[in-house]
């Protein structure tokens, strides 16, 4: 796993549209994707917002042989730019659709809500082609990830909405600190350190 360059911007765009493109049942990227005939372009654009804000105020990991990748955020660092309100309204009008913003923003309150208040990591999205989905690379960069960040100060906070995702987390580690149930699907919030 190396620390991704702008110029890898289309390989993470590719890779996270790859692996969460087929995906239909309910799940946060379903919830903010506005689901019609233009939703696998409008996944596409929501790879880009979170390449673009995470390039910003985190990192872009990628694996060493460009079919994975981790984009994480430190939400502490984050601040008001007119470049993040330029893709912050191209994600609105692109992908969200006007009339699901505030079904969205709402999530994102109660996501804010329940989040420490003290600087963290946060491992905003992850995926691996889905070409190769089921060889274990997005396990191998949860290990890695767990490897860089075990000895670091801040904790590590995630969220995910499949029980799935919840057994691998918590086999390496994290440790459920909340559950909401939400009208669609159940949100679990985990830390490490």
């Amino acid at each position: 796993m190396k620390k991704a360059n702008y110029s890898d911007k289309a390989i993470i765009v590719s890779i996270l549209h790859s692996a969460f493109e087929p995906i239909r049942e309910a799940n946060s990227i379903n919830f903010i994707v506005k689901q019609d005939k233009k939703r696998s372009q409008r996944i596409k654009l929501l790879m880009e917002y979170l390449f673009e804000d995470c390039f910003r105020f985190g990192e872009v990991l990628i694996s060493n042989n460009k079919e994975a990748c981790i984009l994480l955020k430190y939400p502490h660092t984050q601040k008001p730019t007119f470049k993040n309100l330029y893709w912050q309204l191209k994600l609105a009008t692109g992908c969200i659709g006007l009339l699901n913003v505030p079904k969205v923003l709402k999530r994102q309150a109660i996501l804010k809500k329940h989040h420490i208040k003290s600087p963290y990591i946060h491992p905003v999205i992850m995926g691996a082609r889905n070409e190769i989905n089921g060889l274990g690379i997005g396990v191998r960069l949860i290990i890695q990830l767990i490897d860089k960040y075990s000895k670091n100060e801040l904790p590590v906070i995630i969220e995910t909405t499949t029980d799935q995702n919840l057994r691998i987390y918590k086999r390496f580690g994290f440790n459920v600190f909340k559950k909401i149930q939400t009208k669609d699907f159940p949100l679990y919030f985990l830390r490490m350190n």
